[in-house]
């Protein structure tokens, strides 16, 4: 039976950001590192909140593996930080990668969404445990990029999948088998994209303490540049001989065994004004009072202004309501003769010009069509491309730019967004 023998988290804002948008999450058996993104401290939400989904602990029993249990703390996770992005237009297109890793009585259950990364050190071998949810990574399988070209692509940041864009999220899960002294390592890509592995396994393998490997792994990548956030969380294992071991949880005995708990939401303000002599019911019965008044006075007016049976004013009543039908006819008339070629020009239109918009899951599409909707749901453009291109990574300047809505020809569409997946356009 295997349990943690050591830990440690370490997370770090690095040398050029001025805020810190990961989070950490280290209690035995359970740990997890999120990034966060979507700039003005929306990343910094989305990764706290993606941590504060594991707080309560895991519900794994015989008819919930530990997989499942970690992917259903993540998609919890996803569908918080969705729906504060939805009702807040501030933190609108926030989203953060989560890995979490939970340790049972032989084995490591992983699961992940993003680029942030699990690792494991056994005896001399160093090996990687998840597949980045990015661009390089995708244009790497498809034997586009080289492992080199892929560490120096501009757009080597931008992930394809991550919590918070969608109401639904797939996740990755795997469970590894473990021994005794193996060392896992959970990272955001503040670490992985200043060092490489070669140097990351060496220096786990020199450091006598978990913690004395984060701090060492912390410092390399803040010495390489630190151009990003950097979160570690290292655990070893060792085992133990008729014991619980793993099963039971150690309580939180660092700030860093925590994660950030959110602000209180602001208390609602009672509004009123002092009482100014009146109570509740006699208020209420002269409210009653001037209703009735109104009522007499409307049926007064009709009475007095109501035409008798046979008289004239049945014909004129008449006459206006022959009226009314002709100018009903008449307006009917002129909006079928505007809205029948207008639809004959949208429906030839929607084969033959196309515009950048948002799709699923926050990524840059194009469209073909008129970005117009019709009532009762009816859209007069449908869906030609999607990028691996997610808008919360590009500027807001570039991100307005794209969804100005601006008629194109197919080719001119297609080829903004090549250019934006090759990285030939900046950010901003």
């Amino acid at each position: 039976m295997l349990r943690v023998a050591d830990k440690h988290a370490l997370s770090d804002t690095g040398r050029q950001r001025r805020a810190n948008e990961d989070a950490c999450f280290a209690r035995a058996p359970l740990f997890v590192v999120a990034d966060g993104m979507g700039g003005a401290q929306a990343g910094e939400v989305a990764s706290r909140m993606a941590v504060e989904a594991f707080e309560p602990g895991l519900d794994a029993d015989g008819d919930n593996s530990a997989e499942a249990a970690l992917s259903a703390r993540i998609r919890l996770a996803n569908e918080r930080i969705h729906d504060l992005a939805q009702s807040d237009r501030a933190r609108q297109g926030m989203g953060t990668t989560i890995t979490a890793a939970v340790v049972g009585e032989h084995d490591v259950a992983v699961a992940h969404v993003g680029d942030s990364r699990v690792y494991r050190l056994r005896g001399g071998a160093f090996e990687r445990l998840t597949d980045d949810h990015s661009l390089v990574e995708e244009l790497k399988r498809q034997g586009k990029l080289t492992d080199e070209e892929a560490t120096h692509h501009p757009q080597r940041s931008i992930i394809t999948r991550a919590l918070g864009p969608e109401p639904s999220v797939e996740v990755d899960t795997t469970t590894w088998p473990a021994e005794p002294g193996d060392v896992f390592l959970l990272c955001s890509d503040g670490l992985t994209s200043m060092i490489d592995d070669r140097q990351v396994a060496a220096l786990l393998r020199e450091a006598p303490s978990m913690e004395q490997a984060a701090r060492a792994l912390v410092a390399a990548a803040n010495e390489a540049g630190g151009r990003d956030n950097i979160t570690v969380v290292l655990f070893s294992l060792e085992e133990v001989i008729g014991g619980s071991g793993a099963a039971a949880p150690d309580p939180p005995t660092a700030e860093h065994d925590r994660p950030p708990t959110a602000a209180p939401e602001d208390q609602p303000t009672r509004v009123g004004r002092p009482d100014d002599g009146l109570t509740t019911s006699r208020v209420r019965a002269a409210m009653a009072e001037q209703e009735e008044e109104r009522a007499r006075r409307e049926a007064t007016e009709a009475r007095r202004i109501a035409p008798r049976p046979g008289s004239e004013g049945s014909d004129q009543e008449g006459g206006r309501r022959r009226s009314r039908l002709r100018r009903v006819l008449i307006a009917v008339a002129v909006i079928a003769a505007i809205v029948v070629p207008v639809g004959v020009a949208a429906w030839v239109a929607m084969g033959s010009v196309y515009f950048v918009g948002s799709g699923p899951q926050g990524f840059v599409a194009v469209y073909r069509g008129l970005p117009y909707e019709l009532p009762l749901g009816v859209d007069l453009y449908s869906r030609a491309y999607l990028s691996g291109v997610p808008l919360g990574t590009l500027e807001e300047q570039r991100r307005e730019q794209l969804l100005d809505h601006t008629l194109r020809s197919r080719e001119d569409a297609a080829d903004l967004v090549r250019r934006l997946e090759i990285g030939e356009l900046a950010g901003s």
